[in-house]
């Protein structure tokens, strides 16, 4: 697996050279006997292994160290993700998940020297353990170009950790919240409120007739007045209802009822 991956980056390194035609390409090697060393590290690996955080940029850094007695020139950094034979095993052997990005560099080494490169790649997979394979390609002092691995070792493809913070997550509380709420609503009144007795409660005309009858205050017989009208006798409160001032003094003098004696006739006139 390790040479498919290595030619799949050599290919991919080859079509980006192909674009410029300014430049003559040779065929790379794949088995250079070149005096250079290359280790690769993760700084946000963790202790359980490399993980790779889906819609994240993992950031892995190469140190390249040439032993050789000329420079060299660090061209291409790749990958790929291949499937491991203990969680895909099949009889044509490990398949390429998918093709890494490829990013193009033009960093000179000298003889004897070493430097860091940065190499930074994301992925949208399902959740899976693969392996991870990344290749540099590097030409010498006469052009030549070769392929060597960077590193190969199982990666595991994870999800994002989710914040409490999200908006999303929040958005799925509140409305778990409303219907929860809304399903607690309903039962009371379906079948709880039923089993406790109501009061009974009068209506707004019975409270304030109540009021009402309340805030009479009694009228004394000596104040109330007779008031003969169409429909009968009515008595009014109060000292006076009327102006008296323009009515003559005649009127206003009552009329005394004569008492007539039971079983005498009056007197006729002579005339």
């Amino acid at each position: 697996m390790g040479f498919l991956g290595v030619a799949s980056i050599a290919l991919l390194a080859l079509r980006t050279l192909a674009d410029e035609p300014t430049e003559e390409v040779k065929g790379p090697s794949q088995t250079p006997n070149l005096a250079i060393k290359i280790s690769t590290s993760f700084p946000a690996s963790e202790i359980f292994g490399i993980k790779l955080i889906n819609g994240q940029p993992t950031h892995a850094v190469l140190s390249i160290s040439n032993e050789e007695p000329d420079p060299i020139s660090v061209v291409f950094i790749g990958g790929s993700l291949w499937t491991s034979d203990y969680t895909s095993p099949s009889p044509r052997g490990p398949q390429i998940v998918r093709n890494l990005t490829t990013t193009k560099y033009d960093v000179e080494i000298p003889a004897g020297e070493k430097e860091s490169i940065d190499y930074k790649f994301a992925t949208e997979l399902q959740p899976q353990e693969l392996l991870l394979n990344l290749a540099v390609v590097v030409t010498d002092h006469e052009g030549s170009p070769y392929t060597l691995q960077a590193f190969n070792e199982t990666v595991a493809v994870v999800e994002p950790d989710t914040s409490i913070f999200d908006p999303q997550i929040i958005f799925l509380y509140l409305f778990l919240l409303a219907l929860f709420t809304g399903t607690c609503y309903f039962i009371y009144n379906t079948w709880i409120s039923t089993l406790f007795p109501q009061k009974k409660r009068g209506g707004k005309d019975a409270s304030r007739a109540r009021t009402s009858t309340k805030g009479a205050k009694k009228v004394d017989p000596a104040d109330q007045v007779g008031v003969v009208g169409a429909d009968g006798p009515a008595v009014t409160s109060g000292a006076k209802a009327y102006d008296e001032s323009w009515i003559p003094a005649g009127h206003l003098q009552r009329p005394e009822a004569r008492r007539v004696k039971s079983g005498t006739r009056p007197k006729s006139r002579q005339g």
